[in-house]
C-alpha cells in the first residue's frame, strides 16, 4: 500500500507518524510526505470509491464557502485489489471546547452562504435559476421512505408501517408558513465529527447536500457534544422558526431509523415514539 501511495502522491518521503484513526466504516493513518503531513483513510468495501468521492466533493463544497475549517481533500486512490484510499490534509485536532460558540456562528454562516450568494447574484442582475425541488416531498420520499423500506424488508414491523402511513399525511402541516432556502449542509454533524485547533472549530467526515438548515441540528441534539453557547450563537444568526421543535423531531426520526437499520432494534423505541408524538 505504501509504495503505491508514494507513487500516487509523487513523494519520496512517506513515513507513518503513529496518528491512527477511524470509525465503524473506515480506518485512518497519518503520514509525513515531501509536501507535509497527510491523513489517509482506507476502505475495502465495494462502494468505497463512491463513498470517498462523495466525501471529497462535500469537503470541496464546504471549503469553497470560506465559512468553516475542514481538512483539504487531496486525492482518491484505488489500490490493486479492492482497497480504496482517500488522502486529505492532516489537521492537529482536539475535542471541541472553547470554540463552541464560534462553531455555532460559522455553521450558521455555512447555512446562509447559498442564500447570500443568490441575493448577491440578484443584485448584480444575473439570472438565478429557480429551485423547483420540493424539500418536504424530497425528505419524505428520499430520506424517510428508504429507511422505512429497509425496516419493512428486515423486520416487517407493522406498527412502524402504520405510523409512517399516518405521519406522511401530516408532514406538510409541519412546514406551514416556513420559507426554506436550500442550504449547504455538513449532513452528519454529530459530536464525533467536530473538533478544534488553535485557530478555531473544525468539521470533518461530511455527507453534504443542499437542504433545510434545521435538518443539520437534528443529529447534533441526539448524542450530545454541543454546548448551549453553540446553539445560542447559531440561533442568533438563524432564529428558530415557528414549529421548529416538531420539525427537529421529524428530522431526528430519519437518524433514529437509520441507526435502527444499521445498528439494530435498540433504536426502534425512539423511532416509534417520535412517530406517535408527531401524529397526535
Amino acid at each position: 500500500m505504501e509504495e503505491a501511495l508514494r507513487r500516487e502522491l509523487g513523494t519520496s518521503v512517506l513515513r507513518a507518524t503513529g496518528h491512527l484513526g477511524g470509525g465503524c466504516i473506515s480506518q485512518g493513518q497519518s503520514y509525513e510526505t515531501d509536501g507535509g503531513r497527510v491523513y489517509v483513510k482506507s476502505n475495502s468495501k465495494p462502494e468505497a470509491r463512491r463513498m470517498f468521492e462523495g466525501e471529497m466533493a462535500s469537503l470541496e463544497a464546504i471549503l469553497k464557502t470560506g465559512t468553516i475549517k475542514v481538512p483539504k481533500p487531496i486525492k482518491v486512490i484505488d489500490l490493486p485489489g479492492v482497497t480504496t484510499l482517500f488522502v486529505m490534509e492532516h489537521l492537529e485536532m482536539r475535542g471541541l471546547n472553547r470554540h463552541s460558540s464560534k462553531l455555532g456562528t460559522q455553521l450558521a454562516d455555512l447555512h446562509l452562504h447559498n442564500q447570500q450568494l443568490g441575493e448577491k447574484l440578484k443584485k448584480e442582475e444575473s439570472t438565478v435559476n429557480d429551485w423547483q425541488a420540493d424539500w418536504v416531498t424530497f425528505f419524505a420520499r428520499q430520506r424517510i421512505q428508504p429507511q422505512m423500506d429497509m425496516i419493512e424488508k428486515n423486520s416487517g414491523d407493522r406498527e412502524a408501517r402504520e405510523l409512517w402511513a399516518r405521519l406522511q399525511l401530516k408532514i406538510p402541516s409541519l412546514f406551514c408558513d416556513v420559507e426554506i432556502v436550500p442550504a449547504l449542509l455538513h449532513g452528519d454533524l454529530w459530536g464525533g465529527n467536530v473538533a478544534e485547533d488553535d485557530s478555531g472549530p473544525i468539521i470533518f467526515d461530511p455527507a453534504s447536500f443542499y437542504g433545510h438548515s434545521e435538518y443539520e441540528l437534528a443529529i447534533a441534539g441526539m448524542f450530545g457534544g454541543f454546548s448551549s453557547s453553540f446553539y445560542s450563537a447559531y440561533h442568533s444568526k438563524i432564529p428558530k422558526a415557528p414549529g421548529f421543535e416538531k420539525r427537529l423531531k421529524l428530522y431526528q426520526l430519519f437518524h433514529y431509523m437509520n441507526h435502527w437499520n444499521h445498528f439494530g432494534s435498540g433504536y426502534r423505541g425512539s423511532s416509534l415514539n417520535i412517530m406517535r408524538n408527531l401524529v397526535k
